[in-house]
């Protein structure tokens, strides 16, 4: 079973409750930063959703493309942590913006947070800088897909590192990974129904 109980302040209403047990919980390392940073109830579920999808999405691309390497643990981080810098910059919570990509990333290095494992809060908006790899690519699709949100230049860049290191023809890769994406996202509204029980902030 997956368990994901996003921290907040006082009791959880009964529709909060019906809906805990739906998602994996966030790395233990992930949840003590959380705390450290008072991540509102809402940006943990958020980062909730988004692991989940990371680890789904990783379970299916292991399966279909065996050839194709990624840290697993990384990843896991990288998605339980990507928007931690929105807990200094509120309104990005809500409102569109990337100031929080450069100010996490800082703020996980001043937190002790290596260099390899704070990047995922810059590179998940950035997807398209030349020297980001596999596990960046993966948070950045997990941070779309979780909302079925659909970006081709991103998908397809995913795609052309599966063929590169598969060696199979590119059009097979991208059915296969196209079908895998569309399987995820098509949770998108259960996902955003639970998100929208954590209104606070």
């Amino acid at each position: 079973m997956r368990l994901a109980t996003p921290m907040k302040s006082g009791s959880y209403s009964k529709e909060e409750a019906s809906v805990a047990s739906a998602y994996m919980p966030l790395p233990e390392e992930a949840r003590r930063l959380c705390e450290r940073l008072r991540a509102s109830p809402r940006l943990v579920a958020h980062l909730t959703l988004v692991h989940d999808v990371a680890c789904r999405l990783m379970e299916r691309l292991r399966a279909a493309f065996p050839d194709f390497p990624f840290d697993a643990d990384r990843v896991a981080f990288g998605a339980a942590t990507h928007d931690l810098g929105k807990t200094r910059l509120a309104a990005e919570l809500f409102d569109a913006g990337d100031s929080h990509q450069v100010a996490g990333r800082a703020l996980l290095r001043k937190l002790g947070v290596p260099k390899d494992r704070a990047r995922f809060a810059f590179t998940h908006g950035n997807w398209d800088d030349p020297s980001i790899q596999n596990e960046d690519l993966i948070v950045a699709l997990a941070d779309k897909i979780w909302k079925s949100k659909r970006i081709a230049k991103l998908e397809n860049r995913a795609v052309d590192a599966i063929t590169r290191s598969s060696g199979r023809d590119r059009w097979q890769v991208s059915a296969e990974f196209d079908a895998i994406v569309e399987e995820l996202a098509s949770e998108a509204d259960t996902r955003l129904a639970w998100l929208d029980q954590f209104r606070g902030g």
